[in-house]
């Protein structure tokens, strides 16, 4: 990978898309990230609305629970 590969690739590229393909393509790409950017800014900036005010639970006490008695099992 020299210099000179490089350049060559280069090249072939801008053989092949022509230089307003290029500039078009990076502007195309430019674009999608600034709108990407403002969107994700939108989603900063609007805040959720509640759709149903908070619950509150009521616990009453309940009997306590049998005590379980440990099982052992063989294993293979």
């Amino acid at each position: 990978m020299s210099l000179s590969h490089w350049l060559i690739v280069a090249i072939v590229v801008l053989l092949l898309f022509g230089r307003g393909k290029i500039s078009e393509l990076m502007g195309d790409v430019a674009k999608g990230i600034k709108s990407f950017k403002q969107g994700l800014a939108e989603d900063d900036t609007a805040s959720p609305a509640p759709s149903q005010p908070a619950r509150t639970i009521d616990h009453q006490a309940a009997e306590p629970a049998a005590p379980v008695e440990h099982v052992e099992t063989k294993s293979s």
